[in-house]
């Protein structure tokens, strides 16, 4: 039997009794990171990385019990060493190492390998077998440079002030928002965000992150300060009371979705940013050769393409389903706007 296998509450490790991720309430839960795919209420117990327990009690409630664990320290249990390592998505986030009778499994969750100020960059993890996602497993995902996309940003906020219009960038409340902050330039103007966005903003100030000032959608003081605004939220907010206080807008969203056309079009957006907290094509494969590992198992995305590529280029793949979402899914999943 493998040393981890999936049922119908996600991926198991028999020996050491314990899940990761669960898609349902378990009693042991190993947690890669708060976004709402991966990290669901009800379990008895969760295992997380310690910088990212504030953000993971936010999203499971004050009752959740949560164990915070260092990245790399190893705990027992039932003779299965675990550890979590930087997986480079958002704060706290991380890849799961388990290890039991000489075999080691690592987990990535999700994963990206440019890093930036707001979590601790990826780091590779030598193991036998390795559970990758494939979000962006395509050759048409390769990402530009951040810097790049941080100056077309910056660029699209200056035109639009010249044109009288309000800024407005769509972006995932958690983690995709907090780089974003981390990556504009603030002198430029205000920055207002949403209320799903402020929140987090704290908890990452108590990890010593720092972010520009930002501003709530009642704080604007006069009209004229809407057009030279930035305003971050998530597509929730579309078409609300809260996003109409700004007036004329400019709508973009920031996305790795955004490397198709068609997906700008679909969504009535005047620009989309291709910026992604998960790996690219070229990623994907640097990872999973820097692990070291025979036996591949990748999970959500483009399974199919990345398990064609590897069995063609010497390793051991297979599809394993789970029930992860993408990036846009998450996004579109977000509270209602406040």
């Amino acid at each position: 039997m493998p040393l981890l296998r999936t049922d119908e509450n996600g991926l198991y490790c028999a020996a050491g009794d314990f899940y990761i991720d669960p898609w349902r309430p378990v009693d042991f839960a190993v947690i890669t990171h708060a976004h709402s795919d991966h990290a669901r209420a009800g379990s008895r117990h969760y295992l997380a990385a310690d910088v990212g327990k504030k953000i993971l009690q936010e999203r499971l409630g004050a009752e959740a019990r949560i164990e915070p664990v260092a990245y790399g320290k190893k705990i027992t249990r039932n003779g299965v060493k675990i550890s979590l390592h930087p997986a480079g998505h958002i704060l706290g986030s991380a890849q799961v190492r388990v290890e039991h009778k000489g075999e080691t499994w690592v987990v990535t969750g999700d994963y990206k390998l440019e890093a930036e100020p707001t979590c601790a960059p990826f780091e590779p993890v030598r193991c036998h077998t390795l559970v990758t996602e494939s979000t962006f497993g395509l050759p048409i995902y390769r990402w530009r440079p951040q810097a790049e996309v941080f100056e077309g940003i910056n660029a699209w906020w200056r035109g639009n002030q010249g044109a009288g219009r309000a800024s407005v960038l769509f972006a995932y409340s958690l983690g995709k928002a907090q780089r974003l902050l981390g990556g504009i330039d603030p002198a430029i103007g205000p920055v207002y965000v949403h209320g799903s966005v402020a929140k987090f903003l704290p908890l990452y100030a108590d990890e010593g992150i720092s972010l520009p000032e930002t501003l709530r959608a009642g704080e604007i003081s006069k009209p004229e300060a809407r057009a030279q605004a930035l305003v971050i939220a998530p597509t929730a907010a579309e078409g609300t009371p809260w996003l109409r206080r700004f007036g004329e807008q400019s709508h973009a969203f920031a996305s790795g979705w955004m490397q198709l056309r068609g997906a700008r079009r679909r969504q009535a957006l005047d620009r989309g940013f291709v910026l992604s907290d998960h790996a690219d094509w070229d990623g994907l494969h640097s990872a999973i050769k820097a692990s070291g590992a025979e036996k591949i198992y990748v999970t959500h995305g483009y399974t199919g393409p990345m398990v064609r590529w590897l069995g063609e280029n010497g390793w051991q793949a297979e599809a394993l389903t789970t029930r992860f979402e993408s990036e846009t899914a998450a996004a579109e999943s977000e509270e209602p706007a406040k």
